[in-house]
């Protein structure tokens, strides 16, 4: 296995470096189960945040890479660490195009917003609901303070990030009935980009052909 064939199999990164614009575009996945502060089971597909940030920090240094193309198809995760990945890319000064291509849970709503044009899918989906915390949860009211506290944090996030109101999204995240057993909201498709969370519906090639024009301008 080569350089390029190692990298997609242990980062899920790879470089398109033979476009038809001459340009030269990082590719990126977050698949799985965002992997924070705590190691995933063995058997759970995951994305590790350690390796996204300093691949993200690369994008950001090399003069040769004109774009960044990340593609989404998640679960959610860590909520910390998830939305520190969103802010690196939010913070990168090149083109950043995100492709949801299955789906965009939790944290990855975040994470896919965060890109400066966001595509989704005919048949990709969005959930947006409260965050959930694993381990033991203390029944007192500084609790439930810190639940509201991340949760704010991510909706003035997904508000800064898109075309969505927070208010709705805090709507959207305390709706009952949609998803079983839990609160939330399932948008599919065209229903994301109605509700302001992505700029269009489409696939690779919607994808690239913003990233190339964008890189042009």
């Amino acid at each position: 296995m080569d350089i390029q064939g190692k990298r997609i199999v242990e980062f899920g990164e790879m470089s398109l470096a033979n476009s038809r614009e001459g340009h030269r575009i990082l590719f990126l996945s977050v698949i799985g189960e965002i992997e924070g502060h705590d190691l995933a089971s063995e058997r759970t597909k995951t994305t590790k945040y350690e390796h996204l940030l300093p691949l993200l920090a690369h994008a950001q240094d090399d003069k040769d890479i004109d774009g960044v193309l990340v593609l989404v198809n998640t679960v959610g995760g860590d909520c910390s660490c998830g939305l520190a990945v969103a802010e690196m890319i939010s913070s990168i000064e090149k083109p950043v195009v995100s492709l949801i291509i299955g789906d965009s849970h939790s944290i990855g709503v975040p994470l896919s917003v965060a890109s400066d044009h966001t595509v989704i899918a005919p048949t990709a989906t969005m959930i947006i609901h409260p965050v959930r915390l694993n381990g033991t949860v203390i029944g007192a009211p500084q609790t439930f303070d810190y639940f509201k506290l991340i949760q704010d944090r991510i909706l003035t996030f997904i508000e800064n990030h898109s075309k969505a109101d927070k208010k709705i999204l805090e709507k959207m995240m305390l709706h009952k009935g949609i998803i079983a057993k839990d609160l939330g909201t399932i948008l599919v498709g065209k229903e994301a980009v109605e509700a302001g969370l992505a700029d269009e519906v489409g696939g690779i090639a919607e994808s690239l052909a913003w990233l190339h024009k964008a890189i042009n301008h």
